[in-house]
């Protein structure tokens, strides 16, 4: 008989399993695996039903998809922002350029955002907030109509388009 691992032929050969694979091996080569099951971590052929369902448990919360707007969909910056960041940081005595530094921000960056070329991110809005003791975004109810009708109307370009 030939060992399947080490490739010599021997008298007799016993089943091992090795990595989770059953192998016919020598008695030297027979001291890599273990002679009862597979690896000891439970896996392959030898997971038990249990494990099986919590695996496929996982797995399936990990492929659901996300949605990434979650929680944020009602929250929007106000308008006019520029014009209220202006008048907070005037107000504390700072030109732009020193409430950019005090922020570590780009005087570039908060002049765009002071003339709303430029819509800050969330992280931008709570730095300016907390800087200024201001607040920038506000909760809007959502579930609104465009055209006031009923709940059942459905919307068409009709709602859009201004009639004299």
């Amino acid at each position: 008989m030939i060992c399947e691992m080490c490739g010599k032929n021997v008298p007799s050969t016993r089943p091992v399993f090795i990595d989770g694979a059953r192998l016919s091996v020598c008695p030297n080569c027979a001291r890599f695996g273990d002679e009862n099951r597979g690896n000891a971590r439970g896996g392959g052929a030898g997971a038990s039903p249990t494990v099986i369902e919590q695996r496929l448990e996982r797995r399936n919360r990990r492929m659901q998809t996300k949605n990434v707007y979650d929680g944020n969909d009602n929250v929007h910056i106000v308008d006019g922002y520029g014009e209220i960041i202006r008048k907070a940081h005037t107000a504390r005595g700072m030109d732009l350029k020193q409430f950019a530094e005090s922020i570590g921000e780009k005087q570039g960056l908060l002049a765009k955002v002071e003339a709303e070329t430029l819509i800050p991110d969330d992280k931008l809005v709570k730095k300016i907030e907390k800087a200024l003791d201001i607040k920038l975004t506000e909760v809007v109810a959502s579930g609104g109509s465009v055209g006031g009708g009923s709940r059942n109307d459905k919307m068409t370009l009709a709602n859009f388009i201004k009639k004299e």
